[in-house]
């Protein structure tokens, strides 16, 4: 079966065809959709492909409490898809916006929704409750929904393979998601126990342009006290904030190439950014009465030795160890701790369009 992977996100439209070895037989970076996808595009680049999909698979970012599994799409399903809107205003309407356009395109094949809340649906409510009125909790489903789940899900199973044993053998793996969006996920036996992003992708850790977690009560006054609408807090907390708040740029390379030229803004976006990051980690670690492997991946984790090895520099207590000389930028999933250490630390290339043509197949029993 090939399967077309349809993610939609902020700066492009991405589609992928991987075949059953998941192989990239076809892929297109298109405009990203806005109030309606680019039908005349997606069928352009489909026809370009050299191999057919027999099915779409496609990224949805929330899911809710009523979707914790893939689930193959019909108009009710697409009905409830947009029900859910209002929990990702941001991110829903671009891929509902393309799973329109791919359906008109190819409307005799499967399609099927995987949703990057569905992996911490596990979460036992210890974790995932916020400690509000019950009423509040029970009427607008008020919970930590957890977020780029297809991305946690696949380097955790990837880092089992890598280390040669499997996922469900209890292996307690830290997946560091970090790239323009920024969380982790403390998986244990293959499932996720705990995650850093909570309600909506703001909580936990800074990111390019993301505030992370924030005292509730800094916005309330910055509401009441100095008369900002909850609309500018919103956009700020969403666009303005995070590293491009505390250094002008949302670029990591930029950051630490300032940072080491004497920059001190850079540098405290630099240890800001670490700081949450060390203290989220040993977070994860305490939800598994331990840690078997801790797994860098997306843009800043594949690519940043230096933030790797700085981390890792402030985690000897768990038993992380590694430096700058065991470490490397090198391509491909790899081990980069200390050999012999009691924690793993590896690089695993981000592939949310593999974890999605495996849940498609999945759900078709193909």
């Amino acid at each position: 079966m090939n399967v077309l992977v349809v993610n939609a996100g902020s700066s492009s439209l991405k589609l992928r065809v991987l075949n059953d070895e998941d192989e990239v037989v076809g892929t297109a970076d298109l405009a990203p959709p806005r109030d309606a996808a680019d039908k005349a595009a997606i069928d352009a680049a489909l026809s370009s492909f050299r191999s057919s999909p027999d099915a779409a698979g496609h990224r949805v970012v929330h899911g809710g409490t009523v979707f914790s599994t893939p689930v193959v799409i019909d108009d009710a399903v697409e009905d409830q898809l947009r029900s859910l809107t209002d929990l990702a205003p941001l991110h829903q309407p671009k891929s509902l916006a393309a799973l329109d356009a791919v359906r008109a395109v190819l409307p005799a094949i499967p399609a099927v929704a995987c949703f990057d809340t569905a992996f911490h649906a596990t979460i036992e409510p210890a974790a995932s409750t916020y400690a509000l009125p019950s009423a509040w909790r029970d009427r607008w489903a008020l919970r930590r929904y957890g977020f780029h789940g297809l991305s946690h899900a696949y380097a955790a199973r990837r880092a089992a393979e890598v280390l040669g044993v499997s996922p469900e053998s209890g292996l307690r793996v830290v997946t560091c998601h970090l790239g323009a969006g920024a969380s982790l996920a403390a998986v244990q036996g293959g499932r996720s126990v705990d995650t850093t992003m909570g309600f909506t992708p703001l909580e936990g850790l800074v990111m390019a342009t993301r505030s992370g977690s924030v005292d509730p009560g800094l916005l309330l006054w910055l509401e009441s006290h100095a008369g900002i609408s909850a609309d500018e807090l919103g956009e700020a907390l969403e666009k303005r904030s995070g590293l491009a708040g505390l250094a002008g740029t949302p670029d990591m390379r930029e950051i630490l190439r300032r940072a080491s030229a004497g920059d001190d803004d850079a540098r405290l976006a630099r240890e800001v950014y670490l700081h949450r990051l060390r203290a989220s980690i040993a977070a994860m670690a305490a939800a598994m009465d331990g840690l078997d492997a801790l797994v860098f991946t997306g843009g800043v984790g594949e690519n940043s030795a230096e933030i790797r090895t700085r981390t890792m520099a402030g985690l000897g207590f768990l038993g992380i160890r590694g430096d700058i000389d065991c470490d490397d930028a090198g391509p491909g999933d790899r081990e980069v701790g200390e050999v012999g250490a009691p924690v793993h630390v590896l690089v695993i290339s981000a592939r949310e369009d593999i974890e999605i043509a495996r849940q498609v197949r999945r759900v078709l029993g193909t």
